[in-house]
């Protein structure tokens, strides 16, 4: 005859495997331990709304991947920007009444030649500044009927900063129109711009990721009302509210990690494309260059590429640790 123990556990067994049978439409076979509780998954592994959660945490991780790949692109084609600016410096020469304007411009070369720090400078011809004016003036317009000032492009040293105040005051003393713009005020622009754009995406990225932690907290508390049966039972063998919110949190857990990982997958094919069709793009929507001036080569890079698979194991995990948190208050509230 068996114990009183052993009717009890068969009886638990019974219970288990009824509550499941409510939930799936194949009974799961529940192997119970010393310790009354069971191996067998408390939630079904594969379900319509664990196949819901997973589209839509696909969806949040594309979109949260796709504004941290902007967010780096932004910052590094600021970066390259602001580099290449900082690298050179304009000086400009106005045409200045009873001066010439050649001989301004070739005195004002030898005087920035004759500055230490300096490696090249280039005088821009006529041709060259009519072409820089063409987008707003059109074409097959005469400058010398225009009080157009000649610019000169310094390029500096890399290895040396030269003294650009002395260069200044020689060439305002020699050269009447002549200034020297140093683009620290284009530069400072540009990192306030850099710095708004970069604090903009981390604020959506947030926006994503709270919203996702939002809908995984709704997701486990419906998943805890349709399992109910079960974690009662769970309850009657003995099972405590750590062993409960583990079983929440594998099932989650996993559920999160295959969306963001379809979400970040996405995201990581749409860079790689990008990288390619990039450089002709213009050409693809019929512009003329405009776009890749701008914005430079759209290439992610290892740092990005990195961040959007820190990304897919940061929603994974905040999907889990989020089911553990709401199922763990959840049964205290109902203790």
């Amino acid at each position: 005859m068996p114990t009183t123990e052993a009717r009890l556990r068969i009886a638990a067994r019974e219970l288990v495997e009824m509550a499941v049978r409510e939930q799936e439409s194949k009974p799961q076979e529940i192997d119970t331990a010393s310790d009354a509780r069971t191996s067998s998954p408390v939630m079904p592994p594969d379900s319509i709304a664990g196949r819901a959660l997973v589209g839509v945490v696909a969806i949040m991780s594309l979109l949260a991947a796709l504004t941290l790949g902007a967010v780096v692109l932004v910052r590094n084609a600021a970066g390259a920007w602001q580099t290449e600016v900082s690298r050179e410096i304009t000086v400009q020469i106005r045409p200045t009444d009873g001066r010439d304007g050649e001989q301004d411009v070739a005195q004002a070369v030898a005087i920035v030649q004759a500055t230490p720090g300096i490696a090249k400078v280039h005088a821009l011809s006529k041709t060259e500044s009519a072409k820089l004016l063409e987008p707003w003036l059109g074409t097959g317009l005469s400058l010398d009927e225009l009080p157009v000032p000649r610019m000169i492009v310094v390029t500096l040293a890399t290895d040396a900063r030269p003294d650009l105040d002395r260069m200044r005051q020689a060439l305002t003393e020699s050269v009447p129109g002549a200034s020297v713009d140093d683009h620290r005020g284009w530069v400072g622009r540009m990192r306030v711009m850099t710095r708004l754009a970069v604090a903009g995406g981390m604020a959506v990225l947030g926006l994503v990721l709270a919203a996702t932690v939002l809908m995984v907290i709704f997701a486990t508390q419906g998943a805890m009302a349709t399992n109910k049966s079960i974690i009662e039972v769970l309850h009657f063998v003995g099972a405590k509210n750590r062993y409960i919110s583990a079983q929440f949190q594998r099932h989650f857990l996993l559920l999160g990690l295959k969306g963001a990982a379809i979400g970040g997958g996405v995201a990581a094919v749409f860079f790689v494309a990008m990288s390619f069709l990039g450089p002709h793009l213009d050409r693809l929507v019929g512009g003329s260059g405009g776009a890749e001036a701008l914005f430079g080569s759209i290439v992610l890079g290892p740092d990005g590429y990195a961040g959007v698979f820190g990304l897919v194991v940061l929603v994974a995990a905040a999907t889990a640790l989020t089911s553990r948190v709401t199922v763990v208050r959840t049964l205290g509230a109902l203790e």
